[in-house]
Order: C-alpha cells, then sequence, then structure tokens
C-alpha cells in the first residue's frame, strides 16, 4: 500500500519562502510520476507541479513557473516542493499525489496547508 505524507506547511508573509515535503513509501516508485497540487477554499483543485522519478524531469503550472521547484531525493523517497515569492493567492491545501506514467494518479497524501498574509 502506497502511502504519501505531506509535511512543512504553515504561516508566511507575501515573499517568503516555504519548503513542503512528500514521503512515499508501500513501493519502489522509479516508474512513477509524483506531482503536487493545490485547493483553495471554494475552488477546485489545481495542478502545480510534477517530477518523473526516474530522470527528474519537471513540468509547473505557469501560475508557478519561476517561483516553485519541485525536486526528489531517491535515497529518503522524498519529493519535495520548493515555494520562493509567495504570493497571497498561493493559499491552498496542497497535496502530493503518485501514479504511474499514464494511468493518472492514483495515491493521494492527506495534504498540508499553505497560508500566504499580504
Amino acid at each position: 500500500q502506497v502511502q504519501l505524507v505531506e509535511s512543512g506547511g504553515g504561516l508566511v508573509q507575501a515573499g517568503g519562502s516555504l519548503r513542503l515535503s512528500c514521503a512515499a513509501s508501500g513501493r519502489t516508485f522509479s516508474s512513477y510520476v509524483m506531482g503536487w497540487f493545490r485547493q483553495a477554499p471554494g475552488k477546485e483543485r489545481e495542478f502545480v507541479g510534477r517530477i518523473m522519478w526516474s530522470g527528474g524531469s519537471t513540468y509547473y503550472a505557469d501560475s508557478v513557473k519561476g517561483r516553485f521547484t519541485i525536486s526528489r531525493d531517491n535515497a529518503k523517497n522524498t519529493v519535495y516542493l520548493q515555494m520562493n515569492s509567495l504570493k497571497p493567492e498561493d493559499t491552498a491545501v496542497y497535496y502530493c499525489a503518485a501514479g504511474d506514467v499514464g494511468k493518472g494518479y492514483g495515491y493521494w497524501g492527506q495534504g498540508t496547508q499553505v497560508t500566504v498574509s499580504s
């Protein structure tokens, strides 16, 4: 059973930074894609970015490109979301997700709250 546990959320002022972590367990992830999503109150869940576990290629939503960076630590089975130059509109619950390439995200974490004050 795959488990994803996010951590690192909190309250930060606009312009600040946070780093979220997603610790993965339960299987080997070499063929997986790891994604980050977010959902603000009253809004639909939004794709933030993703990283291929094998090779490490990344892709970002336009709304975060240049400010957010996704990375992974293979030894720790952990994926990170480094968030810089945070804006109040980045306030949301952030989720990590995992899935086989081409098959969608079948596993989700419980989410971690990020609040950016103006």
